[in-house]
């Protein structure tokens, strides 16, 4: 593989939280665009950086980031649905340019090896309905739907997260 998943560094975090915003922004998964309040806190690498683990994927030649992901555990700062013994990752992202080389794939698959030596139970994420590309990648992965455990993080804007889980 030519990816190497590595914590993030200091020096990329800004870059991390711009290529994270124009990433949600190109993919049309912000209701409001460029006025979205949610753009603040995808721009915010550094806090991610600071309160859970910041993840990229990076060219193994030329060590460029190509994505990056967050990974946090329950009782984190960016646990959103974690209960005791589960982990999350959330806002990855790659680079338009950079997808179908595996670096979402690898992220997600550091972040279940995280998982794993924390000790940890099971993973669970949320989605987007429309993120059918990265719905086959997790059901590939061997995520499960839990429907249950689907949720609105603003309810007036009908906006439903699908929650998917993954036993370790």
């Amino acid at each position: 593989m030519d990816i190497t998943i590595r914590r993030a560094r200091d020096v990329e975090l800004d870059g991390i939280g711009e290529l994270t915003a124009q990433v949600y922004l190109g993919d049309g998964l912000l209701d409001f665009g460029d006025s979205d309040p949610y753009l603040t806190t995808l721009r915010d690498a550094r806090r991610r950086a600071a309160e859970a683990e910041l993840l990229v994927a990076a060219d193994a030649a030329s060590d460029e980031v190509l994505g990056a992901v967050a990974f946090a555990v329950y009782g984190g700062a960016y646990a959103e649905l974690a209960r005791p013994g589960e982990g999350e990752f959330r806002m990855l992202a790659v680079r338009p340019e950079s997808r179908r080389r595996g670096a979402a794939e690898a992220l997600v698959r550091a972040c279940l090896d995280r998982g794993r030596a924390l000790g940890l139970r099971r993973i669970v994420i949320s989605s987007q309905q429309s993120m059918t590309a990265a719905h086959r990648l997790y059901e590939r992965l061997g995520f499960v739907r839990a429907p249950e455990r689907d949720w609105s993080p603003i309810a007036k804007l009908e906006l439903t997260l699908w929650a998917f889980t993954v036993e370790l």
